[in-house]
């Protein structure tokens, strides 16, 4: 299999580590909403390349 498609996977489980990440109690606390952003926009990114990828190994491209 293609080392990308799991570089892929690890960005995407990147992103929901982002999301979950508790800043709370921190002085990391006030840039919470940049990270849940930036962790919402990695899955994004990321899952739809792998649809595209996957739909261009269907119709074999």
């Amino acid at each position: 299999m293609d080392r990308t498609i799991f570089l892929m996977l690890a960005c995407i489980l990147a992103g929901f580590a982002l999301i979950k990440v508790p800043l709370a109690g921190t002085f990391l606390a006030s840039i919470s909403p940049v990270t849940s952003m930036i962790g919402i926009i990695a899955i994004l990114v990321f899952s739809l390349y792998l649809i595209y990828k996957g739909v261009m190994a269907i119709v074999g491209k």
